[in-house]
């Protein structure tokens, strides 16, 4: 399926998008830009308010909350899904093409001129499948490729995962703030910053296409 030649059921959110070759940003609606974007296995667009239940089964799971915050409650999801999703653009929802259902947030957005931040949590039912490496590769493509980012970055106190999949991503290591920030036990934990230059990236793609 090449991308933009997408049936109709991906589209159930945004309905007037249905039929049309969309790879890339679209002002499609009343103005606004939607951003899409397509890899193997999943659509990467922007959030609608149908998907709050989506979204809440994802923030609202202790486990994959468990580096982050606590886990959040649906008036919570509601919050963060309109004020920061939609009205900031703040993030992407990563929706499982095969199933149309959404399965990931992705944020991604722009710390200063040049300088974006990715982040990902994506549902507990399908991790070990390589989505979130998936996904983040595809995004950290349209940043540098179509909005000539200079650099994307990205923390975690996460020590295990979360840093073997910034180094899957090809991120570097760029220092580590020791007993930073507090974890969810109200333990001081270090916080793992990373993160990828544009030169970098290129040099990797290179590398991947010989």
């Amino acid at each position: 399926m090449r991308p933009g030649a997408v049936p109709c059921r991906y589209f159930q959110h945004f309905p007037f998008l249905a039929g049309r070759d969309c790879t890339g940003i679209l002002i499609c609606f009343q103005g606004a830009f939607l951003l899409y974007l397509e890899t193997n296995r999943l659509l990467l667009r922007s959030f609608a308010i149908t998907d709050a239940e989506d979204l809440q089964e994802i923030l609202g799971d202790a486990e994959t909350m468990r580096y982050s915050e606590p886990p959040y409650t649906f008036a919570q999801t509601c919050r963060f899904l309109t004020d920061f999703c939609m009205a900031q653009k703040g993030g992407l929802a990563a929706v499982e093409k095969e199933s149309g259902r959404l399965i990931g947030y992705l944020l991604f957005h722009p710390l200063s001129e040049g300088i974006y931040e990715i982040g990902w949590f994506f549902n507990r039912q399908v991790w070990g499948r390589g989505y979130a490496q998936e996904a983040c590769s595809r995004l950290m493509d349209y940043a540098f490729e179509t909005l000539c980012a200079h650099k994307i970055v990205a923390e975690t106190i996460d020590p295990v995962k979360s840093v073997k999949l910034m180094k899957r991503l090809g991120m570097a290591c760029e220092g580590v703030q020791r007993r930073q920030v507090k974890d969810l036990s109200g333990n001081w934990a270090d916080l793992h910053l990373y993160g990828i230059l544009a030169e970098d990236w290129q040099k990797a793609k290179e590398e991947r296409q010989q």
